[in-house]
């Protein structure tokens, strides 16, 4: 087995870095905060599929988050579906919706398609609000712990491993699609949608499919975390949160699955280590992403790894 390859040796170090993390946490706070850049760092890499490979910008991935909080909150609650199933519920309902929406939305490019994406996260958010009766309008609505097959997850230590095994397994299922004939093909549409055309590739079906997949990651994710959290509002559907997690992404690296994991992670620390300089992160945190677009425009990760590649070769 080559550990130098991303599939083996990156998700060893990922396993390794999940394992030994929690040596350092003295207290809950530190393992809430961990399974937050989990949470983050796997939305990121479904998010990363669609924008880093396949070159298709979405300003509208946190709606398909809270879609998918709000729908185990709404089966669980209202309906009393067992969690698991309320999840997989959600999952194929926001799965159906990004697929009825994509076909129309991807034929658009550019900032055309940026801003189609906006709309929907837009929408959801606004209905989100509104539908007070079913969601509990901006108040929002709790529910219960997560149970599976008689077993409760909870605590902020139980769900630092939930989420840490999931985020092995999402990393590892993107790192499979890549390799395989939909990755190579989604990097074709990245490259030239006309050029793929032009060889055989159906452009648009492969756009859908990665945008239903992204949609899915978010829509998983937000079900575990209305969970954990046990309570949610419309906020975490809000533009900001879709901005936020498309920094995520671009500030790590665009087409690099352990780039969207690193970026995730540390936009999600940094609000906590700058908590202290509370009235000046904001700042900060422009000045990071500033300063990484001009001397890493490929983002965090790849450019490290180029510079470390380069400098071997100089050897």
């Amino acid at each position: 087995m080559n550990l130098k390859t991303p599939r083996t040796g990156g998700l060893a170090l990922l396993a390794i870095v999940v394992a030994a993390a929690p040596i350092g946490f003295t207290n809950s706070y530190f393992y809430d905060v961990g399974v937050n850049a989990m949470f983050n760092a796997i939305v990121c890499v479904g998010l990363n599929l669609l924008i880093g490979y396949a070159g298709q910008i979405s300003l509208g991935h946190a709606g398909f988050f809270a879609l998918g909080a709000y729908g185990s909150a709404l089966l669980t609650t209202m309906y009393n579906v067992p969690p698991i199933g309320a999840l997989t519920i959600s999952a194929l309902v926001v799965g159906l919706l990004a697929f009825v929406v994509g076909r129309p939305i991807l034929k658009l490019k550019g900032h055309y398609l940026a801003m189609a994406t906006l709309g929907i996260g837009i929408i959801i958010h606004i209905v989100l609000k509104t539908e007070s009766k079913f969601t509990g309008g901006p108040d929002g609505m709790s529910l219960d712990n997560f149970k599976m097959l008689g077993f409760t997850v909870m605590g902020d230590r139980m769900w630092y491993w939930v989420a840490g095994v999931l985020l092995i397994l999402a990393v590892w299922l993107a790192l499979n699609l890549i390799d395989s004939p939909v990755g190579r093909a989604l990097r074709a549409v990245h490259g030239s949608e006309v050029g793929a055309e032009v060889v055989g590739v159906d452009t648009s079906s492969y756009k859908v499919l990665v945008f239903v997949v992204s949609a899915v990651f978010a829509s998983v994710v937000g079900s575990l975390f209305a969970h954990k959290n046990g309570f949610i509002t419309p906020d975490i559907g809000s533009f900001f949160g879709s901005v936020h997690l498309v920094t995520m992404v671009v500030l790590g690296g665009m087409a690099s699955v352990f780039g969207a994991v690193v970026g995730a992670v540390i936009l999600t620390l940094l609000p906590q280590v700058l908590a202290s300089v509370e009235q000046y992160e904001a700042m900060i945190l422009g000045v990071i992403m500033m300063g990484t677009m001009i001397f890493m425009p490929k983002g965090l990760l790849p450019s490290l790894l180029a510079k470390l590649k380069s400098r071997e070769a100089g050897r």
